[in-house]
C-alpha cells in the first residue's frame, strides 16, 4: 500500500518524513496518550489549557521524531542485518548520515522551542526527558531490559505535562509514570518478539530475548500491573465509576492482544495498543 510519502517529488523531503515515521504514527499515539491522561486527570474537574494541548501534541510529534532519528542513527550499523529495518532510509542509505543530524538538530530545536513556553518546573523536567530519549537507542547494547528504559522515556510526558498543568508532581502523576512504564515495557517486548533471531545473531538485547518463553505471560503480567497503577492513579485523583468501566475494556483489549501474541500476530498487538490509549483517555473524560 503506498503512502502520500511516496509520491512527493524531493527525495530528500521524502526521506526525512521516512526517517521520522511519518508514514508509521503508532509512536506518537504512543508517546502522546500518556500525556493527555496527565494533563486532564490534573485538570479535573475542569479542562486542561487549550495551549497546553497544543504544546503536547506538537512534543509529542516532535520527540517520537527526533527518537526515530536517533534511533537509526545508532543502528545504522545494525539495521541492514535485520529484515524489518533493513529498507529504513539510513540502513538502505537512501538519506546521508550528515542530513539524518541536520534534521535531529532541526527537530530538537522544535521541541526546545516548544518547552520554554511551559513553566519552569516543566522546563527543568523537559531536560530529563530529552536526555531518556537520546539516550534510550543505545541501552539495548548494554542491558537486557531497554523496553523498561523505553517505557521511563515515554512516561516521562506524563510528568512533564502534570507539572505543566499544575506546577507539581503529586503521586498520582507518579503512578500514571509507572503505568506508562509497565505498559511500555509489555508492548515493546510483543514488538521485539518480531526481531528476536535478527537480534540474537548480531548481539542486541530486549526483554524478549531475556524472558525467553515466558515472554507473554510476563506481557499479561505487565499488562495486569498496567491496569493496577492506572486504577489506584483514578482513585487518587477521585474518578468516578465511568473510568473502571473505560478499565475494564481496557483489560479486554489487552486480553486480544495476549490472544494474537500467543498466535505469533505480534505486530497486530503491538499496533492496537493506540486503541487502549483512547480507551483510557476517554475513561478520564467521562469521569
Amino acid at each position: 500500500m503506498t503512502h502520500w510519502i511516496d509520491h512527493l517529488p524531493a527525495p530528500l523531503l521524502r526521506e526525512s518524513l521516512r526517517l521520522m515515521r511519518v508514514d508509521r504514527p503508532i509512536g506518537t499515539w504512543l508517546v502522546l496518550w500518556p500525556c493527555l491522561w496527565a494533563l486532564f486527570a490534573a485538570a479535573k474537574p475542569n479542562y486542561p489549557d487549550a495551549p497546553l494541548l497544543i504544546i503536547f501534541i506538537m512534543g509529542s510529534f516532535l520527540m517520537r521524531s527526533a527518537g526515530c532519528v536517533i534511533n537509526d542513527l545508532a543502528d545504522k550499523d545494525f539495521d541492514p542485518q535485520v529484515a524489518r529495518t533493513r529498507e529504513r532510509p539510513l540502513a538502505a542509505r537512501r538519506i546521508s548520515t550528515r542530513a539524518a543530524k541536520g534534521l535531529l538538530l532541526l527537530l530538537l530545536a522544535a521541541a526546545l522551542l516548544l518547552a520554554l513556553q511551559l513553566n519552569k518546573l516543566a522546563i527543568q523536567l523537559s531536560v530529563v526527558g530529552a536526555l531518556l530519549a537520546v539516550s534510550y537507542p543505545f541501552t539495548k547494547r548494554f542491558v537486557h531490559w531497554p523496553q523498561f528504559y523505553l517505557g521511563a522515556a515515554f512516561g516521562w510526558g506524563v510528568i512533564m505535562a502534570w507539572g505543566a498543568a499544575t506546577e507539581t508532581v503529586p503521586w498520582p502523576a507518579w503512578l500514571y509514570f509507572a503505568a506508562t512504564l509497565t505498559w511500555a515495557a509489555a508492548y515493546d517486548t510483543l514488538y521485539a518478539l518480531m526481531d528476536i533471531e535478527d537480534d540474537l545473531q548480531i548481539g542486541v538485547k530486549s526483554t524478549a530475548i531475556l524472558f525467553g518463553r515466558w515472554a507473554v505471560p510476563i506481557v499479561a503480567l505487565l499488562y495486569l500491573l498496567t491496569l493496577t497503577l492506572l486504577a489506584a492513579a483514578g482513585w487518587w485523583v477521585g474518578l468516578s465509576l465511568p473510568y473502571y468501566c473505560a478499565l475494564l475494556l481496557g483489560l479486554a483489549q489487552m486480553g486480544w492482544q495476549i490472544t494474537m501474541a500467543r498466535q505469533g500476530s505480534y505486530l497486530a498487538a503491538f499496533l492496537s495498543n493506540k486503541w487502549f490509549g483512547a480507551v483510557i483517555l476517554l475513561g478520564i473524560l467521562l469521569a
